[in-house]
């Protein structure tokens, strides 16, 4: 895709709901998708597991939840919780969306909206699109360590992440 057709794309976030929920199941089962997420914490063929899990985020205060809309579609997630008493930020794009600079388009949006600080975020050692995405808005790396990759069935380097402003 041409970069000033990049442009034309509307990039937008909005509260996630429970509508939104069975665009995103199918977005979360994408094979590729869950081969560069890695450390993914169900089966994505599980449709009753991944809306319970989101039954209880949307329930949560604790955790902040958007969808990622471009062009008024249904295109991922991103969102805030705790982890480890540390704030962590994760986001999730439909294969069909990557490599069009809609990720960095978002992280931007929900960091504008999202004022806590620091935020911690980890990726795949391979995942060097969402390790771009993440450094071009202003995370650092701050470690690696070896963490189970339930998607690979093995332990890879986990990158670790930091924006403390």
């Amino acid at each position: 895709m041409k970069p000033s057709a990049q442009l034309l794309e509307s990039v937008s976030l909005r509260a996630t709901c429970e509508e939104d929920l069975p665009k995103l199941f199918e977005l979360h089962r994408e094979p590729q998708g869950c081969w560069m997420a890695a450390f993914i914490n169900r089966d994505p063929e599980d449709r009753k597991a991944f809306q319970e899990h989101w039954m209880k985020v949307l329930a949560d205060p604790l955790i902040y939840a958007r969808t990622i809309l471009v062009d008024s579609e249904v295109a991922g997630n991103i969102g805030s919780f705790l982890w480890d008493n540390q704030r962590q930020v994760g986001y999730w794009l439909g294969q069909r969306y990557w490599g069009r600079g809609i990720a960095s388009r978002a992280l931007k949006l929900f960091l504008e909206e999202f004022s806590i600080r620091p935020l911690h975020a980890s990726a795949a050692f391979d995942n060097l699109a969402s390790l771009r995405v993440l450094q071009k808005v202003g995370f650092q790396i701050t470690g690696q360590e070896k963490s189970f990759a339930r998607a690979r069935n093995q332990e890879i380097d986990e990158i670790m992440l930091m924006l403390k402003s």
